[in-house]
């Protein structure tokens, strides 16, 4: 175990790595699979501008944090942000609801793991139980944390390794697509002319579909906690944040487009349903049952790359603050020999087995998965809304000669505005002019969004006590350890 003032292995990882956490984060196989199709029965066949409406709105955001991260390389990221650039409260609690976030995406992305294995080998052997989900979610769970556990090297290459095969079994699967569809082609899916859905014609179906696409992002800002183990933080954490959005932005609309094409942009509206709601599997199946295999493969190598980089996240965020004395001390302890926060991990993988396989247990693992999705993108929707307003406050308080009235803070505020709708969606929120496409959060899934909340209000607790009894823990929250 280490010593006091142990750190973080020192320039372990490269752009590359770096990048490829962000990419991994964003899970691109299980976004364009599970995610954005979901958009389809609002957007219809004009599904591709609502992904590239989505993907310029979450530039404005990306753009915001890298110019954060330039200055402020630290693992504590975007609460450090918050506590820089706003109040050292407010960056306590946005790493308060982050670390719950990441912390999360374990178990979430090990559910998919579990009835995406068993539920696919049953539809070819029928005689396989869907219900031993929880072996491969257990298996997943632990072979995640081991590798986390080996240190940021070996987690990273394997995040890249992975992540690089996802992309271009999609990227393959989409070329074939496209030229598949000859003569169907058609740039028109980048207007509205095949927004077609029923009550959700034009625009509105764009912007009620973009939300969809909005949360396939979330992850994107994931390079930023592992600043203190990259090779030239200030250079290469805000390249790879853009570089990932970029990419995957890119990948996004070739694949939606592809997609359209394909199936046909003007019945698009049943996309999500089709195929008995993997309507990814169902084109795959059309081409070969080679890329059926693949996709099925990229999906599953998609649950793990996320979840490694979830984890990495997770432990770099608790690591930061237990340093500061925000969180319990313990979770600033360090493996001697990998330099990884081992009680980070261990408490990783608890939690990650007891939520996975409880809720799995009791509501079923697509159920559950559901539930765990809809706390996640609750908090992390708002963690980008606090993170935009800080790179204002950065700018204004402590870099008033750099500030740029555009890119610190039009850019930001842009970012905000475009968020607004996605957390609208996620907390269930009803009644808003122009966003008819909000329906309240049924049971269970509002248990997620309360049990958020409730998670907050504590968060508020535990920051007043520590202001009462130990406030330099909350103002070491702001510290920047270069």
């Amino acid at each position: 175990m280490s010593t006091e003032g142990a750190t973080l292995e020192r320039n372990a990882i490269g752009l590359r790595e770096v990048a490829f956490q962000s990419i991994c984060s964003m899970a691109p196989a299980a976004a364009v699979a599970a995610s954005i199709p979901f958009g389809s029965p609002l957007a219809g066949g004009a599904l591709p501008l609502a992904v590239v409406f989505a993907f310029v709105g979450i530039l404005f955001t990306a753009s915001s944090i890298g110019q954060l991260a330039k200055h402020i390389p630290s693992s504590g990221s975007v609460g450090t942000y918050a506590a820089v650039g706003l109040r050292p409260w407010v960056g306590y609690l946005v790493g308060w609801g982050y670390a719950a976030v990441e912390v999360l995406i374990v178990p979430l992305v090990m559910l998919q793991l579990g009835f995406t294995v068993a539920g696919e080998w049953n539809s070819k052997v029928h005689s396989f139980p869907t219900g031993s989900w929880w072996v491969f979610t257990a298996i997943g769970t632990l072979l995640v944390c081991w590798l986390v556990w080996r240190g940021i090297r070996t987690s990273a290459r394997t995040s890249t390794i992975l992540g690089f095969f996802e992309i271009t079994v999609f990227v393959v699967l989409a070329i074939v697509l496209i030229v598949k569809a000859g003569g169907h082609n058609t740039l028109a899916v980048f207007s509205v002319k095949y927004a077609n859905a029923p009550g959700f014609h034009g625009w509105s179906g764009v912007i009620a579909g973009s939300v969809f696409t909005l949360l396939a992002f979330s992850g994107f800002e994931a390079a930023a906690p592992m600043a203190e183990e990259t090779i030239n933080p200030r250079r290469n954490t805000p390249r790879a944040i853009m570089i990932a959005t970029l990419s995957i932005g890119a990948l996004y609309i070739f694949t939606t487009y592809a997609a359209d094409v394909a199936f046909g942009p003007g019945k698009f509206t049943g996309f999500a349903a089709s195929a008995n709601g993997v309507p990814w599997d169902g084109l795959a199946n059309s081409v070969s049952v080679v890329f059926w295999l693949l996709v099925l493969l990229a999906i599953v190598n998609s649950t793990l790359a996320n979840a490694i980089a979830g984890s990495n996240v997770f432990t770099r965020t608790a690591f930061a603050f237990g340093r500061a004395g925000a969180f319990p001390k313990g979770l600033a302890k360090l493996n001697e020999k990998r330099h990884s926060p081992q009680n980070g991990i261990i408490l990783q993988l608890l939690i990650g087995l007891v939520v996975a396989l409880g809720l799995g247990a009791y509501y079923g693992p697509t159920e559950a998965f559901g539930i765990v999705a809809t706390g996640i993108v609750l908090i992390v929707v708002l963690v980008y809304l606090v993170t935009n307003l800080a790179c204002i406050g950065f700018f204004t308080k402590h870099r008033r000669d750099e500030r740029h009235p555009v890119m610190h803070i039009l850019f930001p505020l842009i970012g905000f505005v475009f968020l607004l709708p996605g957390f609208f969606n996620a907390a269930g929120i009803t009644g808003i002019p122009g966003l008819k496409f909000i329906a309240a959060l049924p049971a269970p899934l509002s248990y997620a969004a309360w049990f958020m909340g409730a998670w907050m209000v504590v968060g508020v607790g535990v920051m007043l006590y520590l202001r009462a009894k130990r406030p330099s823990a909350i103002d070491e929250v702001a510290t920047i350890h270069e």
